[in-house]
């Protein structure tokens, strides 16, 4: 059914686009992933423009929902929807092109906040045809400044042909709109001829063509007309003696001089000063490539492709405070190659995908083979995110670990989702990444998928969980009043001790668990846990329980100061 048109540029209008690009890319995905052979051939262009403008979305959404609790027939101006767009896509970029289409969000947003017009009679503040083709232009202008060494070919020499086209079309918001996206789309067609590697592949650039659907979205908006998608992703026949598989190519600066390039890709939000942010840029340019620094206002998102992920980490560290950290390390044949032909990944039998709260267990997942979800306290991994992670595994069945309670219905519906994609997903509903520990402990891919699943359950069930953390505020507790600052012991989910020492508070919550029989005590030291808590821990442990062992890791920035696990 058509879309009723939206005259203006007002909040409904940013309402109504950020839902239809959504629409538009969750058809095109697949279609955008299978085509990604630039920065890196990962296969997952299209996943992370979907992921990044459905955060967009739900920051709008938000706004809307927080005008609607209030008193008054006002809803939200155009300032306020353009402004939660933009940094929705901020926090929730993915990849070298989501992190782009942010900060194309972002420079539109910028001018059509400034160019809302506003009325004493109630109506919502819009913007033009006038205020459309400066936003597009800006945007265009503001990305390609956030990329280190533009690369034409690309989503920026696409965004570039929309904005000019733009600029030479007079009239309303739809006028411009198509004028935009079809200057576009012949941008897009023309992307072949100025990156070999997509000549060579025979495909045009996925990031361009995902940025072609949002604008697609755009027309569709102000005309009610959906355009008839014309945007090929096939560029034509490969030259002779050519891979035109997608896949059997990776473009970069290290591809065209014949060197094998970065090995992981780092993306993290960062709070820091303009100064500061500058700086960073030298140094991780120093690093790696691929570059992406994305925001403003003392908030930014950092996207960059480096050896050396610790370095790219600790470089933000220096600027600010990074946060939502992801390090991917890309697998064999996804990262930057020298060109050379190979066949198409066959999928692995089985895999495990786990959720974890730190640095630290994320690396000791991944030693253990799992594919990991980095969560932060108070930030957990949307559905798509675990989506996305069961593809990234590449196996026909999957083993997923939310190791969170409150994560339970998220995975499942991750779970659902992928079964449509033909992948085998059974849920172990571990409530603690120690409990995922020893799920993992016990898991063997040779055996049937079936009896792994079973295995790995009962381990996960025999687990006892508890946490050591400190109280914010003061709050009721199953074991009483606690005040901020307080130390709290949790066993399987309930505040069963308040104290005040660190170290006190796990003795207790130790002994508690162990008063019920148990063979191993697993330690998952945070960064805020006292030097000697193993250390005191491991020998009341060997003291008091004979025959129960003790294995202890860092599991980093986890929230938690410890999280103990008794089996």
């Amino acid at each position: 059914m058509a879309q009723v048109p939206q005259t203006f540029f007002d909040a409904l209008a940013v309402r109504t686009w950020c839902g239809l690009a959504l629409e538009t890319l969750g058809r095109a995905r697949e279609e955008i992933d299978a085509i990604n052979v630039y920065p890196v051939a990962d296969g997952d262009t299209g996943t992370n423009l979907y992921l990044t403008v459905e955060s967009a979305v739900a920051a709008v959404e938000a706004v809307f929902a927080g005008h609607a609790a209030k008193s008054g027939p006002e809803g939200p101006t155009l300032a306020d929807a353009v402004r939660a767009m933009a940094h929705g896509a901020l926090i929730g970029a993915r990849g070298n092109s989501g992190t782009i289409l942010a900060q194309l969000l972002r420079g539109m947003s910028q001018v059509l906040a400034d160019h809302e017009t506003g009325h004493t009679d109630g109506e919502i503040a819009h913007a033009g045809g006038q205020g459309l083709r400066l936003a597009l232009r800006h945007a265009a202008d503001s990305a390609r400044q956030a990329v280190a060494h533009p690369v034409e070919g690309t989503v920026l020499t696409v965004a570039s042909a929309a904005a000019d086209a733009a600029c030479g079309a007079e009239g309303d918001c739809g006028t411009v709109a198509r004028a935009a996206y079809e200057g576009a789309r012949a941008a897009l067609a023309a992307t072949p001829g100025q990156l070999p590697v997509l000549e060579r592949a025979g495909v045009v650039d996925a990031g361009g063509r995902g940025l072609v659907a949002v604008l697609g979205a755009l027309v569709e908006t102000f005309t009610g007309e959906r355009p008839r998608d014309r945007a090929a992703t096939v560029a034509g026949p490969s030259r002779a003696g050519e891979d035109a598989s997608p896949h059997g190519e990776c473009a970069d600066t290290a591809a065209a001089t014949g060197q094998d390039g970065p090995a992981f890709e780092v993306i993290y939000l960062l709070e820091a000063e303009d100064t500061a942010v500058a700086r960073l840029r030298e140094r991780l340019d120093a690093l790696g490539d691929s570059l992406v620094v994305v925001g403003g206002d003392g908030l930014w998102n950092v996207h960059v492709h480096v050896d050396d992920a610790g370095a790219a980490v600790e470089a933000g560290i220096e600027a600010g405070r990074p946060y939502r950290i992801r390090i991917t390390h890309f697998a064999a044949g996804d990262v930057h190659t020298t060109g050379a032909e190979r066949p198409p990944r066959e999928p692995a039998q089985r895999a495990v995908v786990a959720v974890v709260p730190g640095e630290g267990l994320a690396g000791l997942y991944a030693e253990a083979g799992a594919t990991t979800v980095l969560a932060r306290p108070g930030e957990p991994p949307a559905s798509g995110e675990l989506v996305q992670a069961v593809r990234r595994a590449h196996a026909r069945e999957v083993v997923l670990l939310p190791n969170d309670a409150e994560l339970r219905h998220t995975a499942a519906a991750a779970a659902e989702q992928a079964r449509t994609d033909g992948i085998r997903v059974a849920l172990i509903p571990t409530r603690s990444a120690v409990q995922g520990i020893a799920a993992l402990a016990v898991h063997e891919p040779e055996r049937r998928f079936d009896e792994d699943v079973v295995s790995m359950t009962s381990a996960a069930g025999a687990t006892r969980y508890a946490e050591v953390t400190v109280a914010e505020r003061q709050a009721w507790t199953m074991a009483g009043i606690c005040q901020a600052g307080d130390v709290l012991g949790l066993i399987d989910g309930d505040v069963a001790v308040i104290g005040s020492d660190v170290t006190a508070t796990a003795r207790t919550v130790l002994d508690r668990m162990l008063a019920a029989g148990g063979e191993m005590v697993t330690l998952v030291l945070g960064d805020e846990a006292p030097d000697t808590i193993a250390e005191d821990l491991e020998g009341r442990v060997r003291e008091r329980y004979l025959a129960v062992d003790t294995v202890v890791y860092r599991g980093g920035r986890q929230g938690a100061v410890l999280l103990i696990g008794v089996e």
